[in-house]
């Protein structure tokens, strides 16, 4: 995912410098190059070798070391970086950055990088609340830096307060979210749904589908990567949704309808991706499930239509964009609902195909517009979803 990128990691002198460990691992395995400049006073919580092996790189500290691998190496690789992450950054480095100063190697970096740069403050919860620290923080800020924000949670002192450095995983999604993909999306409102709906027959049972919610969140996350501003509409999963967009959480079908009628004239795009429920139950006179022959019987009424709803009420210059799960006749079915719903594109595919379909990692996915079909190989849903964004955006044009 990053290959061909750069990642310049800076390390001040935080006991949090131990995850930046594990955050140059994770890189590295993304095929991103990194490198690692460190303060004198970072080495004495991890030392230098170790980022030195994981990244296959010397570790930047010493401004006048003679063994280094270019001519002015702060410089070049200032040049080289596309994005400087000064993680974790105590209030000292933070307040040096804020003033101009570069004394050292990492802020002599730092101050020559032109890329863009995030900062993720870690220190003492009183020290991070100090107004001076706010102060240089939001001059970053107002500089075009990027802010992290530390989490709530136990410090070093054993403390509980916001100033802790954020786990790995939200340090990676914060920096693939910055340079993984070309910001094609940016300034687009997209509206995905995601997940399976869910039908209430009484206080214990409910009516639903296999859908997992993978699908959806894979293009949700997909857009935000790529520059959109994302809004989920997520009824019931069975992952966690990407950072980085708003999730509206909802249960059965109308609730679905209900938040997705109530923004779509902001939207730009909508991908509707979540399963919903064909049937919900119609309460009856004294709210009982009736039983014949030994079999309950239970009367159902269809939920709303909301792919036909988009389709009949889309604005000038909106793409609307289904799924469509079939058994059988896929694309003849498929190509029925691009124009009974009025989509601008149907992705369809085949409960009956290996690797396709509810819960799977992967998916087969036909893309139907009125231009024709093209079918997608088995691949990652996040792929699927990345090429299922490419055609949309095509469609705009």
């Amino acid at each position: 995912m990053l290959k061909g990128k750069t990642v310049l990691l800076c390390v001040s002198s935080s006991i949090a410098a131990y995850k930046i460990c594990n955050l140059a691992r994770m890189l590295t395995k993304l095929n991103c190059e990194v490198h690692v400049a460190m303060t004198k006073n970072a080495t004495n919580f991890v030392h230098p070798l170790t980022f030195e092996t994981l990244t296959q790189h010397k570790c930047l500290i010493d401004t006048f070391d003679r063994n280094f691998e270019y001519s002015v190496e702060h410089v070049s690789i200032a040049k080289k970086a596309d994005l400087v992450v000064i993680a974790p950054a105590t209030a000292n480095v933070i307040g040096k950055i804020a003033g101009g100063i570069a004394d050292d190697m990492l802020t002599t970096t730092v101050m020559a990088s032109t890329c863009k740069k995030l900062v993720a403050p870690a220190m003492n919860h009183n020290m991070f609340h100090n107004p001076i620290v706010q102060e240089n923080i939001e001059k970053l800020r107002a500089h075009g830096y990027g802010i992290i924000e530390p989490v709530n949670g136990m410090l070093a002192n054993r403390d509980i307060g916001d100033g802790k450095l954020p786990d790995e995983e939200t340090l990676l999604e914060h920096i693939v979210r910055e340079i993984a993909f070309e910001k094609d999306l940016s300034g687009k409102k997209v509206l995905v749904t995601a997940g399976a709906t869910r039908e209430s027959i009484d206080p214990v049972r409910f009516i639903t589908n296999h859908s997992s919610g993978k699908m959806g969140f894979a293009v949700a996350r997909a857009a935000m990567l790529r520059g959109a501003d994302v809004t989920v509409v997520a009824a019931h999963t069975d992952v966690e949704p990407p950072k980085f967009v708003e999730v509206v959480k909802v249960q059965s079908a109308e609730d679905m309808f209900n938040a997705v009628t109530e923004r779509m004239n902001e939207m730009d795009i909508i991908i509707k991706a979540a399963a919903v429920a064909d049937y919900t139950p119609v309460a009856t006179a004294d709210h009982k499930i009736k039983k014949k022959d030994g079999d309950m019987s239970i009367p159902l009424k269809r939920t709303k239509d909301i792919l036909k709803y988009l389709g009949e009420h889309k604005k000038p210059g909106q793409i609307i964009c289904g799924f469509s799960m079939e058994t059988e006749n896929v694309i003849e079915n498929s190509s029925k609902k691009l124009t009974s719903k009025n989509c601008d594109m149907i992705c369809a595919n085949s409960l009956k195909k290996a690797g396709s379909g509810f819960g799977t990692d992967t998916n087969i996915i036909t893309m139907i517009t009125a231009q024709g079909s093209q079918e997608l190989e088995l691949m990652s849903k996040f792929d699927a979803a990345n090429a299922i964004l490419t055609k949309l955006i095509s469609l705009s044009r």
